[in-house]
């Protein structure tokens, strides 16, 4: 199923680069997959506003480092990256935390749609390859506050 694009406003510009904007909170995600736990600290990008910045012109992004566009209720999602400088991998989360599927090492610049598979409650955006290098697949499960399963 290809996913619809909810209007300019949601095919976010992202970027994985450096220094994090001000004001934005942070959480840790930790990612339960075959070979272990994978812990993440994020930026949480959970209003129209920073959901539209994304990572945009960063220059960097730290191996352990990524954001979490909560959306709060599930839906059909599109991205681009443009004016992104690097490459990012992005994992389509479900309403329960379940990884539905990975968009991998995503082409920098690019205003190609990047959509989600099925209707889904976040995104979290990594480093462009570091879901193959720890293993991170579809149907492993996420844990952070937004799913209510952040023990």
């Amino acid at each position: 199923m290809r996913a619809t694009t909810l209007g300019a406003a949601l095919l976010l510009a992202t970027a994985g680069c450096g220094g994090a904007p001000v004001g934005l909170p942070t959480a840790q995600v930790t990612i339960d997959t075959a070979s272990g736990p994978r812990i993440f600290n994020v930026e949480v990008a959970a209003n129209r506003a920073s959901q539209q910045r994304g990572l945009m012109f960063r220059r960097e992004l730290a191996p352990s480092a990524g954001m979490l566009f909560d959306f709060h209720k599930a839906q059909s999602l599109s991205f681009w990256m443009k004016d992104t400088i690097l490459s990012l991998d992005m994992l389509f989360i479900r309403s329960d935390g379940t990884i539905s599927t990975i968009a991998s090492h995503t082409t920098p610049l690019s205003t190609a749609p990047i959509p989600s598979a099925e209707p889904v409650r976040a995104v979290l955006e990594i480093n462009g390859g570091r879901a193959h290098e720890l293993g991170i697949s579809p149907g492993d499960k996420i844990h952070t506050s937004i799913f209510h399963n952040d023990d």
